[in-house]
């Protein structure tokens, strides 16, 4: 089985609840990783502009088809870096897109939407554990995964829950469940909303309510439009937020004893969050250059379509098939119930 380091691909909160590396960072060791994943990239924009596909989910193809580089250890620094760091980098950049204004706009309705979205899913995750005749802490996991962040809410859920409740082995079913279902929804959700003739606010808030991981999220918004990407933003950044209460009250009902760590409000609120909201605090109230708003937008375009690239490169694909279906029941149940609830509140935007 493999050390939980190796599962968070776009992840958001992972490193803050692994223990930090001795290992010395070598500011050479990222290069090869982020030369392949460039390229990849750079392949990707290529054919978005000659044949009109979707920028993320070509990136997304292209990553699964250079799965079998993960292997190499040498592209690992880099691969991290495109898939954590510049995507934090590309999420605070992502502000100058949005402004408070905007965000009011939406109205009170999508956030309230959030809340009975997450408690339904991780209520599904628990009630499909049940029936499958599994732990209700495994479902409680997937559920929590599913509703919030996919493994980066996954790492953070499983250090309160902690591995004597919910074993390594459960972990990384949750993990292989939720990659698996990010990326088929990156493929789908953005047609099917075009299917559905859904507005790009409408739009915005099904791939920003329903995707697990943030970038696949952020991205699917940007493949049905510019505006429904923006939505999709503030959508998937509030969902996060939402794993700071989560995580409080599944340490207040477990009741800790010495399982997993315990946890602080310093894990719950990364700096991009806060980048985030600084940025478009400044967006709000001062006139930036379009000039330097055009620039910003356009690195965060790219920032992201690289952490997506390198996502799909490092998913472990094959581990599904080494389970039972039944582990990635509270998984798919949980996954179909986010997009039923998500759709249902948008059609009422």
């Amino acid at each position: 089985m493999k050390s939980t380091d190796s599962f968070y691909m776009a992840d958001l909160y992972g490193e803050l609840q692994l223990a930090p590396s001795d290992e010395k960072r070598n500011w050479r060791a990222p290069i090869p990783g982020l030369l392949l994943v460039t390229t990849a990239a750079l392949a990707a924009l290529w054919l978005s502009e000659h044949y009109g596909a979707p920028q993320i989910l070509l990136g997304l193809l292209i990553g699964f088809a250079l799965n079998f580089t993960s292997a190499d250890a040498r592209l690992r620094p880099g691969l991290d870096m495109a898939s954590q760091t510049l995507l934090r980098v590309g999420i605070v950049l992502l502000g100058l897109r949005v402004t408070f204004g905007e965000i009011a706009a939406l109205g009170l309705l999508p956030f309230l939407g959030l809340a009975a979205i997450m408690a339904g899913v991780i209520g599904v995750g628990v009630l499909a554990a049940r029936l499958t005749s599994q732990d209700l802490r495994f479902g409680l996991l997937a559920g929590g995964a599913t509703a919030i962040c996919g493994v980066s809410a996954a790492l953070a859920l499983w250090s309160i829950i902690g591995s004597k409740r919910v074993s390594q082995e459960g972990f990384a079913i949750t993990v292989l469940g939720v990659t698996l279902a990010s990326a088929l929804a990156l493929a789908t959700y953005p047609a099917l909303a075009a299917m559905l003739e859904l507005s790009d606010t409408q739009a915005g808030f099904l791939v920003g309510a329903s995707i697990h991981d943030v970038a696949q999220a952020i991205g699917g918004g940007f493949a049905v439009s510019e505006k429904a990407g923006e939505v999709a933003t503030v959508v998937k950044l509030s969902r996060v937020t939402l794993l700071v209460p989560l995580l409080l009250l599944v340490a207040l009902v477990l009741g800790q004893k010495g399982e997993g760590k315990r946890f602080s409000l310093r894990q719950g609120v990364p700096w991009f969050i806060a980048g985030f909201v600084a940025v478009v605090a400044l967006n709000s109230l001062v006139a930036v250059p379009a000039a330097l708003a055009g620039y910003g937008a356009s690195a965060a375009s790219f920032f992201l379509l690289l952490a997506v690239t390198a996502a799909a490169i490092k998913a472990d694909l094959s581990g599904i098939l080494a389970h039972g279906w039944k582990a990635f029941v509270p998984v798919a149940a949980a996954t179909l119930t986010a997009f039923a609830l998500a759709l249902s509140v948008a059609w009422a935007l």
